[in-house]
């Protein structure tokens, strides 16, 4: 009985050896082919790295002791992991803005002309979980640039 199923189960693990030995489908050329779970570039514009931003910038508002509210002057680098949620990691150019903490429309202000009170690049990473409404920042750091 257990000839007939040498044969198949055989072959099958063959192939399976030879697909794990094989570039990933679809992968480019040159490039290495993505893992699961594995870090993977982000759109900035995608609306997951949108909500991570704003949370992350929020929440760098709220841990700073100055006096003025700093925002994203631009996100250098976006990237994504999938887990039991969506990490997010973000490095961004922060600028010191000239609307102070107790002004609401962050948006509209201008970033301070002064070099010296001017940027800081942060690197932040935000958990988000989706199907719970959860977000959290898990990792910050930052430094003038």
């Amino acid at each position: 009985m257990a000839g007939p199923l040498r044969s198949p189960l055989l072959l099958l693990a063959a192939l399976a050896l030879a697909l794990a030995a094989s570039p990933a489908a679809g992968a480019s050329p040159g490039k290495a082919p993505r893992l699961v779970g594995g870090l993977m570039d982000a759109d900035v514009n995608e609306e997951g790295v949108q909500r991570a931003l704003n949370f992350a910038v929020s929440e760098y508002n709220k841990a700073n002791n100055d006096a003025f509210h700093s925002r994203a002057l631009n996100v250098l680098r976006a990237r994504k992991q999938v887990v039991s949620g969506l990490n997010y990691y973000l490095d961004v150019e922060m600028g010191r803005t000239t609307c102070t903490k107790s002004q609401s429309n962050l948006e509209s202000c201008p970033f301070h002309d002064q070099r010296n009170l001017r940027k800081s690049l942060c690197s932040f990473q935000i958990y988000y979980v989706p199907w719970l409404g959860s977000i959290s920042l898990v990792k910050s750091s930052c430094q003038s640039a």
